[in-house]
């Protein structure tokens, strides 16, 4: 129970420390660009000029008020995913070396209910499936091998949920581009129909679509990295958890079978189901 609370902490604190980078980009950093976009929109040569100059300036004002908060959102979803995905899925977590050199010790000392209640109250993926196991071990070392499968493939399920995410938002985000950039060809065909259209215009309006296709790829292409990185590594836990797993619980039905050692402790013990 205390490994379930400190992993709640951790992901509530992870998702506080996201809020709180949010809230200091909304409130601090963005201010700072009002007074810019709002002498541009009035028509100050001066501040064109910077912004022409200034290509950090102008990506600023080409992603503007509608696509900028999207950005933001899709940005700060792609952070928050892989911190999260970093602490859940460590190999040393779901298959912690310490637990399997115990939980195996206890099963050659023949104290079952005593692995059990270790299996129960850790909260690794590899004792979550044992627990399952060893709770159908009674019925036969198969039906134990079936449950575990299902355990393990129920856990996968719920990890695979986030990383679907990260795809989605690799996804999302070129798709966001493409309308920037076909907003800023609207334009400068519009401009080039009045028929009083400058060449340094119709560059300055497709410059600012191009813009938002840069940064719609720039979030693609890590949210495509990251799931195809955290979905090989979660198959790769998923298989490591199965693999011990079945060979303890394997070791445990044999064990329980053997006839007991005279003086062996807990030798009068037999596989329960943890009543």
């Amino acid at each position: 129970m205390r490994l379930l609370s400190r992993h709640g902490r951790s992901n509530l604190a992870v998702f506080l420390f996201v809020c709180l980078l949010a809230l200091f980009v909304l409130t601090v950093i963005t201010p700072h660009f009002q007074p810019l976009y709002a002498q541009d929109s009035s028509g100050s040569s001066g501040t064109e000029h910077k912004e022409e100059g200034n290509i950090i300036l102008h990506m600023l004002y080409s992603i503007g008020w509608v696509m900028g908060p999207i950005f933001l959102l899709l940005s700060m979803g792609l952070v928050f995913l892989v911190v999260l995905m970093i602490m859940d899925l460590r190999m040393s977590d779901a298959v912690p070396p310490a637990f399997v050199e115990d939980f195996t010790d206890t099963v050659n000392r023949r104290k079952f209910k005593d692995a059990f209640e270790m299996a129960k109250n850790d909260n690794s993926y590899l004792a979550k499936v044992l627990a399952t196991g060893m709770a159908r071990l009674q019925y036969g070392i198969e039906d134990a091998r079936e449950a575990a499968f299902n355990t393990v493939e129920s856990m996968k399920a719920s990890k695979e949920q986030f990383i679907t995410y990260m795809g989605t938002i690799g996804t999302v985000g070129p798709l966001l581009g493409l309308v920037g950039t076909v907003y800023s060809m609207i334009g400068a065909f519009m401009k080039m129909g009045a028929g009083n259209a400058k060449p340094a215009d119709l560059a300055n309006t497709l410059s600012h679509g191009l813009v938002v296709t840069l940064v719609g790829i720039g979030i693609a292409v890590p949210s495509i990295f990251c799931h195809a990185f955290f979905r090989n590594r979660l198959i790769k836990i998923s298989m490591e958890t199965a693999n011990v797993a079945d060979d303890l619980l394997t070791q445990m039905y044999h064990n329980s079978r053997k006839p007991p050692s005279q003086g062996g402790e807990g030798g009068g013990q037999a596989v329960q189901r943890g009543r």
